[in-house]
């Protein structure tokens, strides 16, 4: 079946979709982290597109979706909101498959976790982008009662995690998008994150700057004031062995927040898409076929 794209208008905010594969068969919905598009998923979905309808779509702010101007836009309900306008745009009323990578998992533990969509995703692959929520549970758990070794896993996140704090600074982050990093960031993801194949994109540079937005909307007052956050259908966590940016200890104690959760790990770093995607694709697909199984 062809590509086919379209827009999905969201109060104003119109989000750029893309579908491949049989409508008549099961739906699996892609969603993308920062910062990406939709694109980020491409080869793993020509593994994927001959067993499912595909569903992929640029966040807002991202690819050819809009961009709201103002922070509190980017909050992670609104987000949730995009995904269910996508979905009950393209398969009204239809049960589905998530899989999401880095802030698409961020966002996308939201769906999971509360009404109106956790009743229809029929498993939920999480790559490299832990729910906030737990999060601020695992640091208060770590500094509370851990003693020392907690502290430190708590620290070692927070420096692997530096560009959390430099995008809650107003302009800088976005100036450095605008006055080059757009052009260095295929060469990045070449020397540091082991990327071998990098096509320039050519929303880039509005990818990384209205994509700001989403740390300084969010980190903050979820960590702060966090809420109890249980998916409701069964859960694969895949772990990259060499991601520079969420450690392994994030996803600790994960089962209490899950009823099935399955664990992967794989020696590959944190755009494990771009890397490794045939071994991606195969566990999405496994796992969507029969996600009771451990």
């Amino acid at each position: 079946m062809p590509e086919t794209q379209q827009w999905v208008s969201n109060n104003g905010v119109d989000l750029y979709v893309v579908t491949e594969g049989d409508p008549a068969r099961p739906a699996l919905v892609l969603v993308h982290g920062y910062p990406d598009n939709h694109s980020v998923w491409d080869a793993v979905t020509r593994h994927l597109v001959s067993r499912y309808f595909v569903i992929r779509y640029d966040v807002r702010g991202a690819g050819r979706s809009s961009s709201p101007p103002r922070t509190r836009d980017y909050r992670i309900r609104y987000l949730a909101s995009d995904l269910a306008c996508v979905v009950d745009a393209i398969i009204p009323g239809q049960s589905f498959h998530l899989a999401a990578h880095d802030w698409g998992s961020i966002q996308s533990w939201e769906s999971v976790t509360a009404t109106p969509l956790s009743s229809r995703v029929l498993s939920y692959t999480t790559i490299s982008g832990p729910c906030l929520d737990h999060v601020a549970t695992w640091i208060r758990s770590n500094l509370s009662s851990s003693g020392k070794a907690g502290r430190q896993k708590v620290f070692q996140q927070l420096a692997s995690s530096w560009y959390v704090f430099l995008f809650q600074l107003p302009l800088l982050p976005e100036t450095l998008w605008r006055v080059g990093l757009d052009r260095l960031w295929p060469t990045y993801l070449a020397r540091r994150e082991q990327v071998v194949e990098v096509s320039h994109n050519r929303y880039q540079k509005k990818d990384g700057c209205h994509g700001t937005k989403l740390y300084r909307a969010n980190f903050l007052p979820r960590l702060l004031s966090p809420q109890p956050r249980h998916a409701q259908c069964p859960v694969q966590l895949i772990v990259p062995g060499q991601d520079n940016y969420v450690g392994k200890q994030l996803s600790e104690n994960l089962e209490q927040w899950t009823g099935t959760l399955v664990r992967k790990e794989i020696n590959a770093p944190h755009w494990v898409v771009l890397t490794h995607p045939q071994q991606v694709a195969r566990w999405i697909d496994e796992f969507a076929r029969n996600p009771r199984a451990t």
